[in-house]
């Protein structure tokens, strides 16, 4: 067992705060491991504000990178003093989508089964299961990926969550090949994942879609070749105008509202594929004329994570960032001590960072 600092929200709305946290020694199939860097997702504020659950107190943060302190009986993955990436879909194995060769669309993902806890005993829910706001944190031995580890732990952490989404819709759900048109609708971290996704995947035009200029100009810096400003412009018509009039062969909605997602539908090309990344919120319900549903053909999809699978995406896309052809870089803003947080949340509200970094 050890102390350590960490952030934890106690109730729905209630200013995050830096408190002292009980980390048990690694049982079996665990690992503890001392985070480097956390960004702040828009998911740890959904949990401070009761979007998830209301299983409170939080321990908030999941998209990080750190190294292996200790493991628990039975892990052979990794080891003390690995370079890891956290994730929170560690694959089962077992399950019916394991064994038909789908793993990213585990039904059993795997989580610590002993809490981390106030000093009072008190246990807390980890963000996603992982909870790395925190200087060390306990977790299934699945959810470490290793990679390289000369790698800049404030941009690769950022595979951990929101930047892995975004590019796994483009590349894994959407699979957008050479040549494709793409619109990525909503330019966060998640929007700007995708566009870089488009890129790396080969297409020949990536339309970026927001309301925030600030944030068409950063989709350019990751690979749109053209923006479209929906305060100005109806998107739709904009991006059917700039594919010849039929438009995108992949449509990304980021956003994960019903009304950025109609615009999604309509400005895909026949047979074209829509691919929802952007979170709802649970009373959202959308509807659709069911003859265009039909009539459109093509493929309506959501994205889990990306569709990603870990321990073969998350090496992959480090080399990528390595050899200069990903700038993870450019999605840290700034770097923050762990009581930032809060500020961090007030300054994602107005969209002045793309995000915000704990370093510890």
């Amino acid at each position: 067992m050890q102390e350590v600092r960490g952030v934890i929200a106690r109730g729905k709305g209630a200013p995050v705060e830096v408190t002292t946290i009980r980390v048990p020694d690694p049982g079996p199939g665990e690992a503890v491991v001392r985070v480097q860097t956390c960004g702040v997702c828009h998911t740890d504020l959904h949990y401070r504000e009761g979007g998830i659950n209301d299983d409170f107190p939080f321990l908030l943060g999941h998209e990080a990178a750190g190294i292996v302190e200790t493991v628990g009986a039975g892990v052979t993955d990794v080891a003390p003093g690995d370079f890891v990436i956290l994730n929170w879909r560690a694959v089962c194995g077992t399950c019916r989508a394991c064994l038909r060769g789908r793993p990213w669309y585990c039904f059993n993902t795997h989580n610590a089964t002993q809490p981390m806890t106030l000093t009072d005993g008190t246990p807390l829910a980890p963000a996603l299961g992982i909870g790395a706001f925190i200087e060390k944190t306990l977790v299934h031995a699945g959810q470490c990926t290793k990679v390289d580890p000369s790698a800049r732990p404030a941009a690769v952490g950022l595979l951990g969550c929101g930047v892995m989404a975004g590019l796994g819709a483009a590349i894994n759900t959407g699979q957008v090949g050479r040549g494709d048109s793409v619109a990525v609708i909503g330019c966060g971290g998640v929007g700007d994942g995708a566009v870089a996704g488009a890129r790396l995947a080969g297409a020949a035009k990536i339309i970026a879609v927001d309301t925030d200029p600030r944030k068409l100009e950063w989709a350019r810096g990751f690979g749109a070749t053209h923006t479209v400003n929906a305060k100005e412009t109806d998107p739709v018509a904009a991006i059917q105008e700039l594919t010849g009039g039929f438009g995108a062969d992949v449509v990304i909605e980021a956003v994960g509202r019903p009304e950025t997602y109609k615009q999604a539908f309509y400005a895909r090309d026949l047979a074209g594929t829509v691919v929802l990344v952007g979170v709802p919120t649970p009373e959202m319900t959308l509807e659709l004329p069911l003859l265009d549903v039909f009539g459109r053909g093509g493929a309506l999809k959501s994205s889990w994570y990306g569709d990603c699978l870990p321990s073969r995406d998350f090496p992959l896309l480090v080399d990528l960032y390595q050899q200069g052809r990903l700038d993870l870089d450019a999605f840290v803003t700034e770097e923050i001590p762990l009581d930032g947080v809060e500020a961090a949340f007030a300054k994602m509200h107005t969209g002045d960072v793309l995000r915000s970094v704990v370093v510890l």
